[in-house]
């Protein structure tokens, strides 16, 4: 990570990925994202103890806490650029009142019943035992508990890893990536006990968009169009209804076949 900040061409992966610094200044942006106020509206009318799986340099903990949760922090990479080190700096610079934990997710060490939310930005498709994994968050989950799982890569067919897995910015760097078909995602859920599980699909939130936003998709949408058909100020207009606009990305969900296309996953405990 340290040779890949250092290369001034990969910039823009850096900060779309919120690797730069001061990891303050990322952790902030982060939480001033389209993706985490969509986040925060899923978590509204919650407070009290959240979990952050896989918590990474701690962006998504220090989202919680300044959106008022007890937070916990589980990450197993000791690292003071992207873990437990990082986020225990972070906690202490933004003065929030974050716990840091070293463990896998497949081995939560809390008690059954011990959070209000638990929250995983890109963690169950790193998972070495998904359907463990999804059993752990559930068991440390309060009755009615709210499991948030964010921007998770989905294959069509196993025959497609290979291929995400090539395109992939950072796999040929260090590793780790994976994803799966979306059946297994919801079959997990499903298996560990969670019940009405709302499905977030590509192109439809802004939680999946990032780093883009719907303005910058618009924007990009309408220069691909343009491209094939050079008329931009009529794509622009014709695309400038928020009403088109999403009804053209639903239309464009039900197509997409991308691998590693990107997809959330919201579960309840049952009461």
């Amino acid at each position: 990570m340290v040779w890949l900040r250092n290369q001034p061409d990969q910039r823009q992966l850096m900060l779309d990925a919120f690797y730069d610094d001061p990891l303050i200044g990322a952790a902030e942006r982060y939480f001033q994202s389209a993706e985490w106020q969509a986040i925060a509206a899923l978590l509204a009318g919650r407070s009290g103890a959240a979990l952050d799986v896989g918590a990474g340099r701690g962006i998504a903990s220090y989202a919680l806490g300044r959106t008022g949760f007890a937070v916990t922090a589980l990450e197993p990479d000791a690292s003071a650029i992207v873990g437990a080190a990082a986020i225990r700096d972070l906690a202490a610079q933004a003065q929030l009142p974050i716990r840091v934990v070293e463990e896998f997710s497949e081995r939560l060490p809390f008690d059954d019943a011990t959070f209000d939310v638990v929250f995983a930005r890109a963690v169950l498709h790193h998972t070495r035992d998904l359907e463990g994994a999804c059993r752990e968050m559930f068991r440390v989950l309060r009755p009615d508990g709210l499991l948030i799982a964010v921007r998770e890569h989905v294959i069509s067919k196993e025959a497609d890893l290979p291929q995400f897995l090539a395109q992939h910015p950072l796999h040929h760097l260090y590793g780790g990536e994976h994803a799966f078909v979306l059946d297994r995602y919801t079959g997990a859920l499903t298996a560990a006990g969670f019940s009405a599980i709302e499905i977030l699909a590509p192109l439809t939130s802004p939680i999946n968009l990032a780093p883009h936003t719907e303005d910058t998709l618009r924007a990009a949408v309408v220069e691909k169009l343009a491209q094939r058909i050079p008329m931009r100020p009529v794509w622009r207009g014709a695309l400038a209804s928020q009403r088109v606009f999403t009804s053209l990305l639903r239309i464009a969900t039900r197509f997409d076949r991308r691998p590693g296309r990107l997809y959330s996953f919201v579960g309840r405990k049952p009461v």
